[in-house]
């Protein structure tokens, strides 16, 4: 009897961890860690992933704690590689663990849960008189070196369409800061939360912080702060109302 490889060309069957086919066709290769299976949904549908992005809408039910157990075996690992004996030091047996939640749970909450549930509410009255929301307590982290990042934010609304509670306000920054950031664009990304939730005629924000990269490490300038703001809409087309922000907000940082 003939063989069949006498009439066709036989195809070895080539496992799914290959990166390519025998006609030369790519192949995506099988992850195999919880991150890999995030990164790779991320990477298909072209969503960014920075540090300061928001990724809850790509994780699935359960991923979360994997990914904390995989985080907590990276971050064993850096104690060992920093010559740390993990094994038999009291003070750092459980290190990894808290670390690994501290991040994904709290530090850097803003990346991998989803936004807080904010009701917003017509503005019915048709309220258009400047208030300002402050000082909001600003826990952050430096993306650069991973160290705190702390101050305060104040917030300017003329209000628009809708309307939010105040306390709401303080919500949105926490989750939007709960991120590694910049602080130039730690105030653009609130801005843009904002805008989103409540459509305002006008907005400005002021952010006052302290960076332990600067702090800590570094030059080591323990008084050094850094201030910066954005406004919007009539905030920065009218000079006045623009004015009457920074005066009101001038009035709350005294308080401080």
């Amino acid at each position: 009897m003939p063989s069949l490889e006498a009439d066709f060309d036989v195809v070895p069957h080539l496992p799914l961890s290959v990166t390519g086919t025998a006609d030369g066709a790519t192949r995506p290769t099988t992850p195999s860690t919880t991150s890999d299976r995030i990164r790779q949904r991320l990477q298909a549908a072209r969503a960014s992933f920075l540090a300061n992005d928001n990724i809850a809408a790509y994780l699935e039910e359960g991923e979360l704690e994997t990914l904390q157990e995989e985080v907590v075996e990276q971050v064993r690992g850096l104690l060992k590689t920093l010559v740390i004996d993990v094994d038999n030091d009291h003070n750092t047996a459980e290190t990894a663990e808290r670390v690994a939640k501290m991040y994904l749970h709290e530090v850097f909450k803003g990346r991998y849960h989803p936004q807080p549930k904010v009701a917003s509410f017509p503005n019915v009255r048709e309220l258009d008189e400047i208030y300002t929301v402050g000082p909001i307590t600003v826990r952050s982290a430096c993306s650069h070196h991973l160290v705190p990042i702390l101050g305060h934010c104040w917030i300017g609304i003329q209000p628009g369409e809708r309307v939010i509670g105040l306390s709401k306000f303080s919500r949105i920054a926490d989750w939007v800061f709960s991120r590694p950031h910049i602080q130039e664009e730690a105030v653009i990304i609130l801005a843009d939360e904002i805008e989103t939730l409540c459509k305002p005629r006008g907005l400005g924000i002021v952010l006052k912080a302290q960076h332990y990269c600067m702090k800590w490490r570094g030059v080591k300038e323990p008084q050094a702060s850094m201030v910066n703001s954005v406004v919007r809409g009539s905030f920065r087309s009218n000079a006045s109302m623009k004015k009457e922000f920074f005066d009101l907000i001038r009035q709350q940082e005294s308080l401080l």
